[in-house]
C-alpha cells in the first residue's frame, strides 16, 4: 500500500475509533446536555466523512474489478 492510500485508511480507522469514543461518552450519561449535543454533532460529522470514504473505496474497487 502506498503512502497516499495508507493515509486514507488510517484516517478512516481513526475516525471510526473517534466515533466509538463519542458513543461511549454519550452512553455514560456523565455529560451535560450541551456536551452531549456537541458530541452528537461531531459524531454525525464523522459518520458522514466515513460514508464518503466508503463510497470512494467502493468506486475504486468497481474500477479495479471492471
Amino acid at each position: 500500500m502506498d503512502k497516499k492510500n495508507k493515509g486514507k485508511f488510517s484516517s478512516f480507522e481513526e475516525d471510526l475509533l473517534n466515533m466509538q469514543k463519542i458513543l461511549d461518552d454519550l452512553e455514560s450519561s456523565e455529560l451535560t446536555l450541551e456536551e452531549m449535543i456537541e458530541k452528537y454533532r461531531k459524531g454525525i460529522e464523522l459518520a458522514k466523512k466515513c460514508k464518503k470514504k466508503l463510497d470512494e473505496a467502493e468506486t475504486e474497487i468497481k474500477k479495479i474489478s471492471s
